[in-house]
């Protein structure tokens, strides 16, 4: 090594003996296990310092977990974190400014502590939450011919006692409304998070790519959505360690794993769990990271005409199960089965298990431990595993519908987002479709929007219409304030929101965001003015819609008409960004923008922005 070695590689050697490793073990292969962990804990487990958010507290003992197991194997494991917000923490706040720019700068400095131990063998990456597990995945997708798996952090327990880390968000509205006392506030908000660790209870963004890391193969068989702290969930970092050897001795790298059909299985799954509509913009991320093709708006569309909902649970119910009691009803691999039988899924795909999905759902169906979690289930709970996961045509009998719908339109020509899972069932007709009809009410920030609701101005059948919350507006703040507080109204299922932001992945509702193009890149939906109506129309079953300007000023028109209306009028006068938009995000807006927008994941493409550049300092202005 003298000899041959760079400087770099021998004073590792001295650093690590200088940390007290045993230098008789030096040259064992070094692994490294990054996380999002935030926080200090006493040994016991009593907090020094507190984390962002319970999502990475517990997180540390799933890295202590894996490293004692690659060292009972003769291996040198290293640990490096980056640490994550929590996008409930800065819901309604200009935290929020930096939610989503946040998941391209941690996938950077991921990637970056990635390369800087030149010497690795392989990354376990142990990640729960929002932005810090979307991060890990992109990070972890380059890793090319490396060997790389995700330990997904797990769930928090439902409170015995208690609302869910959703439904508690809604407190303020709640009170405002006088439907509830101070007393149950401040003690119904110290009741939610009933477990330490973990992401929330419910099917939301964080859940959401638990099942997407799982889905694509990344991460070992039934991991996702387990029990923050439990030993079944301690496990999980043991065996996803031991894993890792295999594919080292192997030779399996990541791009073995990450393949256009892993990420089609990773939709055919979303679609299945009716999950968070954040992950169209996270997915596709993933796919560029591991140089495979992003998916567009009509392949989600696709997928979600031809996968049926199986999943009941938070938020979308009927009877919203924790995800939690989803893990004890087979998580991923119990609704992988029914996929396979439907013809869904391509389960030649290799994971990290090191056999292929194929052989993974074999051995999950004789599994002892399938078996035992559905009983306990049944003991724990009284709740039957086949409520919670279901065969499609049981499903669909429970009026179980596809989640995701893309509405275009004269106010969305480059489309939108909805969940139409969410949509109140009581108004959807009996051809399986929403319409809506009324007058616009425009809020250009999300604090005048919050506060026409506190003090009740907004009315049934009205349509909110929040502006200048896209990438070049607000960093595509997440409006999960807007959608829990309507919910505090007695009509609020007669109320639509418009959007240029994004929504949390446990909102409800009758809600379009990702309207496109934004209000400040000169979109339609900038030129709305208070008291324009506003037409919504939902096909639930074909998974089409629409949002159209129909009338002004007490006259009603077609589509069309309104097209060419809105084409004459000019942009409101009072479209701004917040005010408080930092310098980093805006630079992050210019660079997703040049890097194919909302639709394009929200990535950073390196080469379409140097052409961009090319293109603008050339004589000619072309590239």
């Amino acid at each position: 090594m003298l000899l041959t070695q760079p400087s770099g590689n021998l004073f590792g050697l001295t650093q690590n003996a200088g940390m007290g490793w045993d230098p008789k073990h030096l040259l064992d292969p070094e692994f490294l296990i990054l996380s999002t962990h935030g926080g200090v804990r006493a040994a016991d487990g009593t907090p020094i310092a507190l984390g962002f958010h319970t999502g990475h507290w517990e997180v540390g003992l799933l890295v202590a977990e894996a490293a004692r197991e690659l060292r009972a194997h003769r291996c040198v494991p290293f640990a490096g974190a980056v640490t994550d917000p929590c996008d409930g923490r800065t819901q309604g706040t200009e935290g929020m400014l930096d939610s989503l720019p946040y998941r391209n700068d941690a996938a950077i400095v991921l990637r970056r502590l990635m390369r800087s131990l030149p010497t690795r063998k392989g990354v376990i990456g142990v990640a729960t939450c929002d932005k810090g597990l979307p991060a890990m995945m992109m990070a972890l997708a380059s890793s090319g011919r490396t060997p790389s798996i995700l330990v997904p952090g797990g769930v928090t327990l439902l409170p015995e006692d208690g609302e869910d880390a959703g439904k508690v968000q809604t407190i303020g509205a709640r009170f405002a409304q006088q439907q509830i006392t101070l007393e149950y506030a401040a003690d119904i908000g110290c009741r939610a998070c009933a477990s330490p660790g973990g992401g929330c209870q419910f099917l939301g963004t964080a859940a959401t790519s638990q099942v997407i890391g799982e889905a694509l193969g990344l991460s070992l068989p039934h991991t996702a959505l387990a029990p923050s702290g439990q030993p079944i969930w301690l496990d999980a970092a043991q065996r996803s360690a031991r894993a890792i050897l295999r594919m080292h001795q192997t030779a399996m790298g990541t791009a073995d794993i990450l393949t256009q059909a892993s990420i089609q299985n990773a939709m055919v799954l979303h679609a299945a769990f009716g999950g968070s509509t954040n992950l169209l913009l996270h997915l596709p991320a993933i796919a560029h990271a591991a140089g495979l093709r992003r998916p567009t708006a009509a392949d989600w569309a696709e997928v979600n005409r031809n996968t049926p909902r199986l999943v009941d649970a938070l938020p979308n119910g009927p009877r919203q199960f924790a995800t939690v009691q989803v893990f004890l009803a087979g998580g991923v691999p119990e609704v992988m089965l029914h996929l396979r039988r439907a013809g869904l899924l391509d389960t030649t795909v290799k994971t990290v298990s090191g056999t292929t999905l194929d052989e993974c759902l074999n051995w999950w169906q004789d599994s002892p431990r399938r078996s035992q979690l559905k009983e306990q289930l049944l003991a724990q709970d009284r709740i039957d595993a086949d409520d919670v996961i279901m065969p499609p045509d049981v499903a669909r009998a429970r009026g179980l519908t596809s989640t995701v719908c893309f509405p275009v339109g004269n106010l969305a020509p480059e489309g939108s987002v909805i969940k139409s899972t969410a949509i109140d069932p009581s108004l959807i007709d009996e051809a399986g479709i929403y319409r809506h009809r009324g007058p616009a009410r425009v809020f250009i920030t999300e604090t005048a929007a919050i506060a026409a609701l506190k003090t009740g101005a907004i009315l049934e059948g009205d349509v909110m219409v929040l502006i200048c919350g896209g990438p070049a507006g607000a960093g595509m703040q997440e409006i999960y304030q807007i959608t829990s507080a309507l919910k505090a109204l007695p009509h609020c299922k007669h109320v639509a929101v418009l959007t240029d932001a994004r929504f949390s992945g446990v909102s409800t509702g009758a809600c379009i965001g990702h309207i496109s193009p934004e209000a400040l890149a000169n979109g339609p939906i900038g030129r709305v003015h208070d008291g324009d109506i506003i037409e919504i129309v939902i096909d639930r079953n074909a998974l089409t819609g629409t949002v159209d300007l129909i009338g002004e000023n007490g006259a009603l028109f077609t589509a069309d008409e309104g097209r060419k209306r809105l084409a004459m009028r000019s942009s409101r006068p009072d479209l701004a960004p917040h005010p408080a938009l930092p310098n980093d995000t805006r630079l992050w807006a210019a660079l997703v923008q040049a890097s194919g927008g909302v639709w394009g994941g929200c990535v950073y493409d390196t080469d379409m922005i140097l052409a961009r550049l090319e293109a603008s300092t050339s004589p000619t202005g072309k590239a």
